[in-house]
């Protein structure tokens, strides 16, 4: 299975800080999706960056990049059309433990 990561670009900086309650809505979504792939064992890991730039990171396994592409856009904060998704291919190479 390749390693994928996807980046999950909000539509405007302090994004956290100011969500709406849609967008609170849809990545409460978001968040039960993420729970759900951790426990399917595709999800490594992900979380936002902090800051005035709020980026999500969301690294994962897929079979191939249509099936990664997939995934990523499943999501319900790029699904909505709220956030944009990027899409890459990752290589976990060094981890702790």
């Amino acid at each position: 299975m390749d390693q994928w990561i996807y980046f999950i670009h909000a539509p405007r900086e302090d994004f956290a800080a100011t969500m709406t309650e849609e967008e609170q809505a849809v990545w409460g979504q978001h968040v039960q999706l993420l729970t759900k792939r951790l426990a399917d064992g595709s999800l490594i890991l992900a979380g936002p960056t902090l800051g005035t730039i709020n980026t999500g990171v969301c690294v994962f396994e897929a079979p191939d990049e249509e099936a990664a592409r997939a995934y990523m856009n499943e999501d319900p904060t790029i699904a909505s059309g709220i956030a944009t998704g990027e899409l890459r291919g990752f290589s976990a190479a060094f981890l702790r433990g």
